[in-house]
């Protein structure tokens, strides 16, 4: 799987982007069905929980820290069965999916101990609700250290795209040998550059969600689950 290098075209339409690289397709494959894992779409109110115990700006439970434990053991197990014999290196996406990637990790590494785990510093938001276009990125080590391995990219959630579009395209200037995408959730409905994750635990709905390692404005990312922030929490911030 993923066995040649992606091109810079990565994130773009076409079939330019999305050629083969070997007997599997390219990471950012574009047609649904080549999803690996299985996406599961949760309606906005089908976890129950007591609200007197959330956080006052908190809606609702989307997805609890059960089903979160459960998910990522589910996808561990994927990325293992593919990655088996290759020189694999998962590159989390700061800040967002701290939380996500060390989790993730641990379950890669009980069958691929010698994965390697690093990190990007990505931002399109701010203190905005709503993606700007405009990514910045920072990373403390050099990229080109990562020439001989495939990469994973850890997202907690897609969005807009843009950030993947511009990792995707560093990462595949440094001669990574593939790059690949994980992501928590999917916000299909909010995409404005195409891509698609590799590997997905849930699709988002159209809510601004926040905890396990998601923020507004920097907080809530320590909550253990994943829920829906009231609109009056970021009215005005452009969402």
């Amino acid at each position: 799987m993923l066995a040649g290098r992606t091109g810079p075209g990565l994130m773009k339409a076409g079939a330019a982007a999305h050629r083969q690289l070997s007997a599997h397709r390219t990471p950012f494959a574009s047609a649904r069905g080549n999803v690996k894992a299985s996406v599961a779409s949760s309606p906005v109110g089908t976890v129950s929980s007591d609200s007197s115990s959330l956080p006052a700006d908190v809606k609702r439970v989307l997805f609890t820290a059960v089903e979160i434990k459960d998910k990522v053991a589910e996808l561990g197990q994927q990325i293992c069965r593919d990655y088996k014999g290759k020189k694999l290196a998962i590159i989390g996406v700061l800040n967002g999916a701290f939380v996500f990637t060390a989790d993730l990790a641990r379950e890669i590494s009980r069958d691929l101990p010698d994965v390697k785990v690093d990190f990007l510093r990505a931002s399109s938001y701010g203190a905005a609700s709503e993606s700007s276009g405009s990514v910045q990125v920072h990373t403390s080590s050099d990229l080109a250290r990562w020439q001989e391995y495939h990469i994973l990219l850890v997202e907690d959630i897609i969005d807009s795209g843009h950030t993947l579009s511009r990792l995707g395209q560093l990462l595949s200037a440094a001669g990574a040998q593939s790059v690949g995408v994980v992501a928590l959730l999917d916000k299909k409905g909010r995409r404005r550059v195409e891509c698609f994750p590799d590997y997905c635990g849930w699709e988002c709905p159209n809510e601004f969600v926040v905890g396990y390692g998601l923020d507004f404005n920097e907080s809530y990312r320590c909550l253990p689950y994943v829920a829906a922030l009231k609109e009056e929490a970021y009215a005005g911030s452009g969402h």
